[in-house]
């Protein structure tokens, strides 16, 4: 059974009634018949299209402190050691995954822990691979902690499409690894700023699946 995010109910029930809607009206005003079908087929791909960007599958977290799991579905686009200037003010390692509109994109917890940090920043809607998205488009910064890689960074970044990031973390909270963090929606990016000596699991261009891959570990 195919499963969708909180985030977008509201826009799936307007969707499906504007298609609905699109259909019977087409059948009761236009002519001739290849061209009602034409119209009707382009209404249900963009059904299709809004069904399946707010799907969220169910994943199941083999949980370990020692793990860092990835936080989205997308590529891998960055691995690099950069200057990290919001929180950490010094040398971290970053790992960068890109979502395409046609990813998942539910945001899940990288690891357990506690939240130390959360703050949501507004700005540009760059392109998300663009080099300073990180520091100059719409996107929230929230700070994870546990024993094994003490703090490690994340942050949420809207694209050229994506027009609001859902955040749920709030300072303080004690969460749990793979579950549920967010939604970022139509098209973004997941920065990740780890410590510099995490032995990183994957290589630039690497397909990764939120909620269930290791990307990094101690």
């Amino acid at each position: 059974m195919i499963r969708f995010h909180k985030e977008g109910y509201t826009i799936i029930i307007t969707s499906l009634l504007l298609s609905v809607a699109g259909v019977l009206l087409t059948e009761k005003f236009i002519e001739p018949a290849w061209l009602v079908k034409s119209i009707q087929i382009i209404i249900l791909f963009f059904l299709i299209i809004i069904l399946q960007f707010f799907r969220n599958p169910k994943r199941t977290t083999s949980l370990n402190e020692n793990h860092i799991i990835a936080p989205v579905d997308g590529k891998v686009v960055v691995i690099e050691e950069v200057e990290e200037p919001e929180y950490f003010k010094g040398k971290r390692l970053q790992v960068s995954i890109f979502m395409s509109p046609i990813n998942v994109h539910v945001t899940r917890y990288t690891m357990s822990g506690t939240v130390n940090y959360s703050k949501y920043h507004p700005g540009k809607y760059l392109v998300a691979w663009h080099p300073k998205a990180s520091t100059e488009n719409e996107r929230t910064t929230i700070v994870l902690e546990n024993k094994s890689f003490g703090e490690v960074l994340y942050r949420q970044i809207a694209g050229a499409l994506a027009k609001r990031i859902v955040n749920y973390a709030k300072k303080g909270d004690e969460i749990v690894q793979g579950t549920d963090a967010g939604f970022i929606k139509f098209g973004s990016r997941v920065d990740l700023f780890l410590p510099l000596n995490t032995k990183i699991n994957v290589k630039l261009g690497d397909k990764v699946k939120g909620g269930t891959q290791v990307i990094a570990e101690k």
